[in-house]
């Protein structure tokens, strides 16, 4: 089931950035990140939005990479291979926020080269919106174009001194990137091109220049041409009120200033080879008097961020004519009285229906001067800071003064913020100023600060210094109108004699109290020992009291009749009549309708669909051919009778020759008596083998190839049988040849 929650999204990352914002609150939160797996997901996406350094990026590689695991910025062994970024895609694509300082020692710069030959995307970061980039040399600057993905939009640039690839550098940013935001803080001066560099960054809505030149006359004319300006910090410390006024000097061309008589010209009508510069004088004589008119720019302008003199400051803010919601000043602490007088009125007089919040802090040099007055036995700090001035402030919801010298406030400044600042939420009036026991407690005391428990409603955070006297009768009989929600109070250096007294005090002014904090640090320069004991008392015995109150209160059934505000007001009772014509014709129309049906013509395809196949029905055939001539044998009988003589006489008989020899002799003996008996003999016999052996012949051929495929050789005794028969017809001799020729043996023609 999913958490309650992670219903709400907004609250969800509100919650996960508290976490974050409390003390180890990135170990909790990665902890928180382990623990749930419906957490998982928000809680990493907030822990990884915002990076110090690169550190936790090169982290995220292989241990077998790094040159030490546990410290990765000191850089890789080896080059990464493909798969070796897998962790690095995943977890840069929550990365929103990420700051690099070249100064730190704990991260080498030869990361940079591995990164930039082997990163496996154009962007490491793709989802980078705000980048802070410090740097002293120029090699450092290259290594930001790694980060200068097309959806970059604040650019925080800190240079520590003068680099000669700051121009293409800017060219390079203007080209990629669409921003707005852009921070530039430098001792150098800007370059000379500086607003050809970003004239193509039209949408900024927040920029920061503290460098030297920033005060230019073009630079002014540039800042004020950008449309959707609504933050702007500027510099002005060191600065003259002549180079103050120069930065608006170019906002209306064609104004007139060229011309003698303008306030700001430099001619004087007369024709001479030196002319005097009175310029500076025309300006002052009518800024005294009033009539030195306003340019006005800056239309869009909500946020102004201004550091410098409190002189320049009010040259600064006279020529705004926009409505200002927040104001931030670093002034130069101890201002001048006269100064600071003309700032506070101004400022009530020109945003007294806009502002929304004051912030009045010291400058650099200020706060070490303050610093050296801790460690050294000086004069503590004892400056007047009067707020009798601010007169009208009704939409004020926010005052934070924190100031070094100027720490001293009076029961007539508290009771002024009362009465001008009605919606006041948040105050806080010098809260570390310190006032050591040879120099005297505050001059402004816990009842002192009754009227603004009583004026304003909303206020829940008080921070203030002050002497913790005892409450008079006065004030602990008088009933709070309207009881302040103040939830959070912080005493700091406050003196306290009597803590039961003040207790007492204290839950009559503010009986909704949650947080009561005051100095604890004993190792802190101001630290009193006694009054840190004397206000832990306090914070025991409060809540006691806080219960008592609410008893009593819950007790009474009735409450005291409160006198109900009334007010003299004159009514025009007089009744205002107002003749009316009322036209009451009825407004008829005539409406025709057509009623036609509306016909649809629809012809349908009705040829059934056909098919064409082709087979091949020509059955497979195969020609074999027999050879099945007969084997023929010649064979020659000598059909010649053999005959003999023989005498019979009376001779003696002589011996009986062979046969053969009897043959011969006679063959020799008679040539020509049987030669043409032998030639009919042959004749006789080749017409009885064509029309009487042959016929017989052939079939019994036949039949004994076709016996030749009976199983068991049951044809071999027919096949003997057609022998003798096939030799007992043709009457041959035991001299014929009679050889069989098998079937099987034919060649076959295929």
């Amino acid at each position: 089931m999913i958490p309650i929650i992670l219903r709400d999204s907004e609250a969800t990352k509100r919650l996960f950035e508290a976490i974050l914002d409390s003390p180890n609150g990135k170990r909790s939160l990665s902890r928180l990140a382990r623990t749930c797996k419906a957490l998982c997901e928000p809680a990493l996406d907030t822990l990884w939005r915002e990076l110090d350094n690169l550190i936790p990026i090169i982290g995220l590689f292989p241990g077998y990479l790094l040159r030490k695991a546990r410290k990765p910025g000191l850089g890789l062994i080896k080059a990464p291979r493909e798969e070796d970024w897998a962790a690095i895609l995943r977890y840069s694509e929550r990365v929103r926020r990420l700051s690099y300082d070249e100064t730190a020692s704990n991260f080498s710069a030869s990361i940079f080269p591995i990164l930039v030959e082997h990163r496996p995307r154009t962007y490491i970061l793709p989802r980078l919106q705000e980048l802070t980039w410090k740097v002293e040399t120029t090699e450092g600057l290259d290594r930001c174009t790694l980060f200068l993905n097309p959806g970059l939009q604040i650019v925080n640039l800190e240079l520590g001194a003068k680099l000669p690839q700051l121009s293409p550098f800017l060219a390079d940013m203007s080209s990629r990137t669409k921003l707005t935001g852009f921070s530039f803080i430098s001792p150098t001066s800007l370059p000379d091109s500086f607003t050809e560099l970003l004239l193509r960054q039209n949408e900024l809505e927040r920029i920061t220049l503290v460098a030297p030149g920033a005060l230019s006359p073009g630079v002014g004319r540039w800042v004020a041409s950008l449309p959707n300006l609504k933050h702007l910090q500027l510099d002005l410390t060191g600065r003259s009120m002549i180079a103050v006024e120069g930065f608006f000097d170019e906002l209306r061309p064609r104004s007139g200033d060229s011309t003698p008589s303008s306030v700001a010209s430099t001619d004087s009508g007369v024709f001479s080879g030196e002319e005097l510069d009175f310029s500076e004088i025309r300006k002052s004589a009518l800024r005294l008097t009033g009539d030195l008119k306003s340019k006005g720019s800056f239309v869009q302008l909500r946020r102004l961020q201004l550091s410098g003199d409190v002189s320049n400051i009010t040259v600064f803010v006279r020529h705004l004519e926009c409505p200002l919601t927040h104001l931030d000043l670093v002034i130069e602490d101890p201002p001048d009285n006269a100064d600071w007088q003309d700032l506070s009125t101004m400022i009530c007089d020109k945003f007294s229906d806009s502002l929304q919040s004051i912030r009045v802090s010291a400058t650099g040099s200020s706060r070490f001067n303050d610093l050296l007055r801790s460690t050294s036995r000086v004069e503590p700090a004892n400056g007047r800071l009067s707020l009798e001035h601010f007169n009208s402030l009704p939409n004020l919801t926010r005052m934070d003064i924190d100031l070094p010298e100027s720490v001293v406030f009076i029961a007539s400044d508290i009771k002024n913020i009362a009465l001008a600042c009605p919606k006041l939420e948040i105050l806080r009036l010098c809260p570390l100023a310190r006032f050591p026991q040879h120099a005297g407690p505050p001059k402004l005391t816990l009842e002192d600060l009754a009227p603004l428990m009583r004026a304003c409603r909303y206020l829940h955070t008080l921070s203030i210094t002050f002497n913790a006297l005892p409450g008079s009768s006065e004030t602990l009989e008088t009933r709070i109108m309207h009881p302040s929600c103040l939830l959070r109070f912080n005493v700091g250096h406050s003196w306290i004699s009597d803590p039961l007294q003040v207790a007492i005090l204290l839950s009559h002014l503010s009986p909704r109290l949650e947080n009561l904090k005051w100095f604890q640090e004993k190792n802190r320069p101001g630290y009193i020992e006694a009054n840190a004991t004397n206000w832990q008392a306090v914070s025991q015995i409060f809540p006691h009291l806080q219960r008592v109150r609410a008893l009593e209160k819950s007790f009474s059934e009735t409450g005291i009749p409160l006198r109900p505000e009334t007010f003299d007001k004159a009514v025009d009772a007089t009744v205002k009549t107002v003749d009316r014509g009322i036209l009451a014709q009825v407004m008829t129309a005539n409406t025709a309708i057509q009623w036609s049906p509306s016909l649809v013509d629809c012809s349908i395809d009705a040829v059934p669909r056909t098919v064409s196949a082709f087979v091949d029905a020509t059955p497979e055939s195969r020609q074999i051919g027999i050879d099945a001539t007969p084997p023929v044998v010649s064979v020659a009988i000598e059909a010649v009778v053999s005959t003999w003589s023989k005498s019979v006489g009376t001779e003696s008989h002589s011996p009986i020759l062979p046969k053969s020899s009897s043959l011969l002799a006679s063959k020799y003996r008679y040539p020509n008596l049987y030669i043409l008996p032998s030639v009919l003999v042959g004749f006789v016999s080749f017409i009885y083998k064509l029309f009487v052996c042959y016929p017989i012949t052939i079939p019994s051929r036949i039949m004994h190839m076709a016996l030749a495929t009976l199983p068991n050789g049951s044809w071999r005794g027919i096949q003997h049988k057609a022998e003798i028969e096939e030799t007992r017809d043709m009457g041959t001799s035991t001299s014929e040849d009679t050889t069989t020729i098998a079937l099987d043996t034919l060649q076959v023609r295929q």
